[in-house]
């Protein structure tokens, strides 16, 4: 059976809240059909027996994938790794103790089959109150900067659970920059700046003990992030290809250059192979083996195009 969905759990330091963060998914995962649904575990750089404990957890599914990151590079860095390595057309990227009740996933696939990026949104009912005070204004502040410095109005920018179509994801996670926690309000500035339609859903959550989240030192670097994000210089490697070549084919080349997670950004007049920000030298085979050229392109030409994921064929 075709595998419709892509769950990203990014992990670090979570072995001892995997386990139960799977008990609260395993009834929404045999509604929806274990067959149909890929599960990606990043651990990232993890210090304690996470990867282990994935594997144990997660390991008996039948479409099921752990990487490792070879140091802790942060939350961001993990989730575009794991964005990077699915296949499924829908991706939905959710906390490894799946505080935002699994009920709603099934919700989250519907949206995204009318909207590239589908965030959840604990604004509905107040249910962004953490179980202390300091947390749930740090919370609330920081959500009010993040649409004041990227303009983004969606008003829950920290929610953990978001979904994507996979082409889209893939665009986003090649733009960014920021490997730790300010990396969701950068895909959503990403998102308006490349003409993205968003459409937050409500969901419920349940405030669960063992966060590796520090509120005073994440915080002022979160700000500290979110003051230089318009200043970036968001420009990657592409190969300019014909308009209608096709994405079957592609995947040879990049798989022989050793790069993953590519998108195609269709336009009027030409397509473009988006690659890693370092994937200049590899972009050169490639270009060299699929007859395009080698150039750079940024947003405002990245802006308005289809995007579609490079991935193996079945």
């Amino acid at each position: 059976m075709t595998i419709t969905t892509s769950l990203v759990i990014p992990a670090f330091n979570e072995s001892r809240r995997l386990a139960a963060g799977f008990e609260r998914l395993r009834p929404v995962l045999d509604e929806m059909g274990p067959e149909q649904i890929e599960v990606v575990v990043v651990d990232d750089g993890s210090s304690d027996d996470t990867l282990r404990v994935a594997h144990d957890v997660y390991g008996h599914l039948p479409h099921v994938l752990i990487v490792q990151q070879p140091r802790n590079r942060g939350k961001g860095a993990a989730v575009r790794l794991g964005i990077s390595v699915a296949s499924a057309p829908f991706v939905i990227a959710t906390d490894a103790d799946l505080s935002i009740r699994p009920i709603h996933l099934p919700e989250f696939v519907v949206a995204l089959h009318d909207s590239p990026l589908v965030p959840g949104s604990r604004e509905h009912d107040s249910a962004d109150s953490y179980d202390t005070f300091v947390r749930t204004v740090a919370s609330r502040v920081f959500n009010s900067l993040v649409r004041h410095y990227t303009g983004t109005k969606v008003r829950d920018s920290q929610c953990g659970c978001k979904g994507f179509q996979l082409g889209a994801a893939r665009m986003l996670g090649l733009l960014g920059f920021y490997d730790r926690f300010v990396y969701d309000a950068e895909m959503l500035f990403l998102a308006d700046q490349l003409g993205l339609a968003i459409r937050p859903i409500p969901v419920t959550w349940d405030d669960i003990a063992g966060s590796t989240v520090h509120v005073g030192r994440d915080s002022l670097q979160m700000i500290r992030d979110l003051r230089t994000l318009r200043r970036r210089k968001y420009e990657n490697p592409v190969v300019e290809l014909a308009l209608d070549v096709e994405v079957r084919g592609l995947d040879e080349a990049a798989r022989v250059s050793r790069v993953q997670g590519l998108v195609v950004a269709r336009g009027e007049r030409d397509a473009l192979l988006v690659l890693p920000r370092d994937g200049a030298v590899a972009g050169v085979g490639i270009a060299t083996a699929v007859g395009g050229s080698l150039r750079t392109a940024g947003l405002a030409e990245l802006r308005g195009r289809r995007y579609d994921a490079v991935t193996s064929e079945p």
